[in-house]
């Protein structure tokens, strides 16, 4: 029963909360991105440079069996290795784009922490060592 108690308390420490809400945001975030970059960047990217598909580049690394389909997908099944680079191009241009907004968002997020009025400090009361010698010395004055 000890354990369970243990796992308990680990589990609603607040950092490990807010680690899984980080998680769960951040796969969401990757699907965003995911998009951008397949459904909206890749295409014009492909226009640009004669309606190529990234992720239909491949080069095949062995002899393909007869009846095999030429696409990617059919290569793949019928255990064809295959250099995959459209698909890599694509994940490296997705890390580009997430690196680059994760900058930004750090970069906002520190010149918010600069700009933030900083709370005027209390000085610290006196020793009260001080405050017997003020004490008498404003004794001795009189």
């Amino acid at each position: 029963m000890g354990m369970i108690q243990e796992f308990k308390a680990f589990a609603v420490k607040g950092n490990v909360i807010d680690l899984a809400v980080g998680v769960i945001i951040g796969v969401a975030f990757a699907k965003i991105v995911d998009s951008v970059v397949g459904d909206l960047i890749m295409p014009v990217i492909g226009a640009v440079m004669g309606k190529v598909d990234f992720s239909g580049l491949f080069v095949v690394l062995a002899a393909v069996p007869p009846g095999t389909g030429t696409s990617l997908d059919a290569l793949r099944k019928a255990g064809v290795p295959v250099l995959a680079y459209g698909s890599f191009l694509t994940v490296a241009v997705n890390f580009l784009i997430l690196a680059f907004i994760i900058f930004l968002m750090i970069r906002q997020i520190n010149w918010l922490k600069r700009s933030e009025p900083v709370a005027a400090t209390i000085p610290a009361a006196p020793a009260e060592e001080i405050v017997l010698l003020r004490e008498i010395r404003d004794n001795l004055r009189r």
